[in-house]
C-alpha cells in the first residue's frame, strides 16, 4: 500500500507538539532547590527566558464539585497578592514587556514567566508572589467568577469548542480525565474566598512543583530566586505516578441537537500510557491515518471540509476521529474503510522512512522556542520518567516500522465513544457498526 506523501507530511506536522532535543545535551541540569525539582536549560541563543512552573497532578486532584478551582487560583492572583496589588503586577510585567501565562490540562496546570534576560530577577517577584500568597479579596473573587462563568458558557456556541468538550466527557467516563479540568458553570459559581485560601494552602505544595527554566540564566541566579520565594512553601507529600489506563468499552454515540449547517462527530478510544512502547507507534500511525482521511474524506469525496484522526498526547493517551460534515452516515463509512486499510494492509516501508524523518525535521523546526522546549523537558520527564530520555524522541520514531503500525491500529482503533452536535436524525446507531 502507498501512502500518500502531501497528505500524509500534512498531517505529520500538525501532529501534537512537543519539542525539539538535542541528542548531545550539555546545556540542560536537572537539581533541587529546598524541595522544588528544576530542570534548567541554559539556552544562549537568545535573550528570552522561559520558566513554567507545572503543579502536577491535574484532572486527579479535582472532583466534579470544584473543578476549575486551579484555573480560577491562577487567574485571580493576577488581581492582587500579599505583597503587590493589580496595579504593581501589570507595571512589573509592563516595564519589562514581559507575560505570565497559564493553563490547565489533564495532568497539570502551568503558570509561566516570558520576559527577558535583563527582566528576569524583577519580574520573578512578582511570577513568584502569585503562586505563593494570591489575595483573593471578594471583590476580585466575583469579577473572576462572573468572568469565567462567561466563558464557559460561550463554549457552547461553538459547535466545534463544545463537541470536543463533550467527547472527552464521554469517553473517559469513570477515568479522572472525565472531569474538565476548566470546570462547570456549577463548580465555578460555588467558588468562595475561604474555599479558595483552603484549596491553596492544601495543594499549592513543593511535592506538586515541577519547575521548568529555559534561558540564558545562570543556576546562581534560579537557585537564589527560588530559594527566597517557591522553597518557602509547604513541603506537602504528593507524589507523581502516571495514571491508569481506561477499560474498553463498546462503541456508542452522545447525541446533542443542534440546530447547525453542519454536524460535527468527535470520537476516542482508549490508548496506551507514555511510558508503552505503543505510545510512538501509534502516534505515526494517528498522523497516517489523518492524512488519508484528509485524502479520501475530504479530497476525493468532498464529505467535509475538516477531518483528522487526533492523538491525545497525555500521561494516558487516546486515538479518535474527527469530522464536520453534513453526511454523517457517508463520513462514518470512508472514515471506517480507511481505518480498516491500515488494519488489514501493512504499509510500504520505503515510503514510511522518508515521510517519518521529514516529520521529525519538520516538527523540530516548529518547536524552537524556550517556552516549547520547557514544555518538552516537563513531558519528558514525567510521562518517561527522565528528561534525558527525550533525547530519544527523533530516535524512536524512526524505530516505528510498519508492522508497528499495523499492530497498534488493530489494537486500539476500536470501541470508540462519540460526541455528535448536529441533526440527531442523521446519525443512526447503524451508523457506528464496525467501530
Amino acid at each position: 500500500m502507498t501512502i500518500l506523501p502531501r497528505a500524509l507530511c500534512l498531517a505529520l506536522v500538525a501532529a501534537p507538539s512537543l519539542s525539539a532535543q538535542s541528542t548531545q545535551d550539555s546545556t540542560t541540569t536537572g537539581y533541587s532547590i529546598g524541595g522544588v525539582q528544576v530542570i534548567h536549560r541554559r539556552a544562549a541563543a537568545n535573550e528570552i527566558v522561559s520558566a513554567n512552573l507545572y503543579l502536577l497532578g491535574g484532572s486527579r486532584q479535582i472532583t466534579f464539585g470544584n473543578a476549575g478551582i486551579e484555573p480560577f487560583i491562577l487567574a485571580v492572583s493576577e488581581r492582587g497578592t500579599a505583597r503587590f496589588s493589580r496595579e504593581e503586577l501589570r507595571r512589573m510585567l509592563a516595564t519589562t514587556g514581559s507575560t505570565i501565562v497559564y493553563e490547565t490540562e489533564r495532568d497539570w496546570s502551568m503558570i509561566g514567566l516570558r520576559t527577558t534576560l535583563a527582566g528576569f530577577r524583577q519580574t520573578w517577584k512578582g511570577f513568584a508572589e502569585r503562586i505563593i500568597a494570591p489575595k483573593f479579596d471578594p471583590a476580585d473573587v466575583q469579577t473572576e467568577r462572573d468572568q469565567m462563568l462567561a466563558a464557559l458558557a460561550q463554549r457552547r456556541d461553538s459547535p466545534d469548542a463544545w463537541v470536543a468538550h463533550l467527547a472527552d466527557s464521554v469517553a473517559f467516563v469513570g477515568h479522572p480525565y472525565g472531569i474538565d479540568p476548566l470546570g462547570s458553570e456549577r463548580s465555578v459559581a460555588s467558588f468562595t474566598p475561604e474555599g479558595l485560601r483552603q484549596y491553596h494552602r492544601e495543594h499549592f505544595v513543593k511535592s506538586r512543583m515541577l519547575l521548568v527554566v529555559v534561558g540564558d540564566v545562570d543556576r546562581r541566579a534560579v537557585d537564589s530566586l527560588v530559594s527566597a520565594t517557591l522553597a518557602t512553601m509547604p513541603a506537602g507529600d504528593y507524589r507523581w505516578a502516571l495514571p491508569d489506563t481506561m477499560p474498553r468499552r463498546v462503541a456508542s454515540v452522545y447525541r446533542e441537537a443542534r440546530a447547525v449547517p453542519t454536524n460535527y462527530l468527535v470520537g476516542y478510544a482508549p490508548g496506551p500510557r507514555a511510558n508503552d512502547p505503543d505510545y510512538d507507534a501509534l502516534r505515526i500511525g494517528c498522523a497516517i491515518l489523518s492524512g488519508r482521511l484528509f485524502a479520501e474524506v475530504r479530497s476525493r469525496q468532498s464529505l467535509t471540509y475538516a477531518v483528522n484522526a487526533p492523538f491525545a498526547e497525555r500521561a494516558v493517551s487516546a486515538v479518535g476521529l474527527y469530522v464536520s460534515t453534513t453526511d454523517p452516515v457517508a463520513a462514518l463509512n470512508a472514515m471506517r474503510d480507511e481505518v480498516r486499510a491500515l488494519q488489514e494492509l501493512r504499509i510500504d516501508g520505503r515510503s514510511l522512512v522518508p515521510l517519518v524523518q521529514q516529520f521529525i525535521t519538520e516538527y523540530f523546526m516548529s518547536n524552537e522556542t524556550n517556552a516549547a522546549q520547557a514544555d518538552f523537558l516537563a513531558r519528558s520527564q514525567l510521562y518517561l520518567g527522565d528528561w534525558r530520555k527525550g533525547r530519544d524522541f527523533g530516535n524512536n520514531l524512526r524505530a516505528v516500522t510498519p508492522a508497528d503500525v499495523q499492530r497498534v491500529m488493530r489494537r486500539y482503533f476500536h470501541g470508540l465513544n462519540f460526541a455528535f452536535v448536529g441533526d440527531p436524525a442523521r446519525l443512526p446507531d447503524s451508523a457506528l457498526r464496525g467501530y
